[in-house]
């Protein structure tokens, strides 16, 4: 712990991530996970009605996608973190407990694609029209999720003295509560970079960007996905270099920097190969549904 002298400027950080309510405990790192679906799930169902779906449709394949992608999350975790759940002293019990925080978002996507995937052959829509739209509401989604790592005290980067640097306290996960010292004083760690600040704001700045993007150019099928993979590892890449907290390495650097770099690559490469694809839309006949947002289609959902 820090010796420290009050500092003029910071950000505060909550001394709790939960609150009682009788039989009920409310996490807040839940209720930021939650939020951020709702918004994402509104965004995109707008986004599928421009390209000629319903919200009926959206909520159909969110249905499958938000469950597998919260396991996937978790389960990308456990495996990359399986040393604060396996082991002499440890508590694999814990593994289960999400609501004390721990989702990997690769795994979320990754297996959140999955049940995308399956939800929208069910729902009668092109796969690449549904991930196109769904991919500005995700980063904002991840965006809003991220503040629920400010509620838990986690996530930080190295101390720093700048004016927007984050307070931080020593937090008990399991009582959703700042650890206290012997006088009830709530005891500080220190002062450090806000990366889920950082990650948040360039969330919201990508997803601003993708649909700038969408609006202006006709993007080919499946390339607006692949600009997000793009954008948003970038920015990870870079928020994984400035993070402190503990993590498994490989060749000196953090698991997620390895990660992020090459889903980066993978994701500039995709878009290349997409961007001149004819554009995917959904054909709203097939839909149920007489309204035409996008432009005319084929039989196969394509641009005419």
């Amino acid at each position: 712990m820090q010796t420290l002298a009050p500092p003029d400027f910071f950000i505060p950080s909550p001394t709790f991530s939960a609150l009682e309510l009788g039989p009920l405990t409310i996490r807040f790192y839940a209720l930021a996970i939650l939020a951020g679906i709702a918004f994402g799930t509104w965004l995109t169902a707008r986004r599928l009605r421009a390209r000629g779906g319903t919200t009926a449709q959206t909520l159909d394949i969110v249905a499958w996608a938000v469950p597998f992608g919260i396991v996937g999350g978790r389960l990308y975790h456990v495996i990359t973190d399986n040393q604060l759940y396996f082991g002499p002293g440890k508590d694999p019990w814990g593994a289960l407990r999400i609501w004390e925080g721990g989702l990997g978002i690769w795994g979320a996507v990754a297996l959140g694609l999955v049940g995308a995937a399956i939800g929208a052959r069910r729902a009668g829509v092109p796969f690449a029209a549904f991930v196109d739209a769904a991919a500005p509401g995700l980063l904002i989604a991840q965006g809003m999720g991220r503040w629920g790592n400010w509620f838990n005290n986690e996530l930080y980067g190295g101390p720093t003295d700048l004016p927007w640097k984050l307070q931080i306290y020593k937090m008990d996960m399991a009582t959703g509560q700042a650890v206290t010292s012997a006088d009830g004083t709530p005891e500080l760690l220190g002062y450090f970079h806000p990366t889920f600040l950082y990650e948040s704001l360039w969330c919201l700045a990508a997803a601003a960007l993708l649909m700038f993007l969408d609006r202006k150019y006709s993007l080919g099928a499946g390339s607006v996905f692949a600009l997000y993979i793009a954008l948003y590892t970038a920015g990870r890449f870079v928020f994984e270099l400035i993070r402190s907290d503990y993590a498994n390495t490989i060749l000196g650097l953090r698991v997620n920097t390895w990660v992020a770099a090459l889903l980066f690559i993978a994701g500039l490469a995709l878009f290349q190969i997409l961007r001149r694809r004819p554009r995917s839309a959904v054909d709203s006949d097939d839909a149920g549904t007489t309204q035409h947002n996008s432009p005319a289609t084929d039989s196969k959902g394509m641009p005419t």
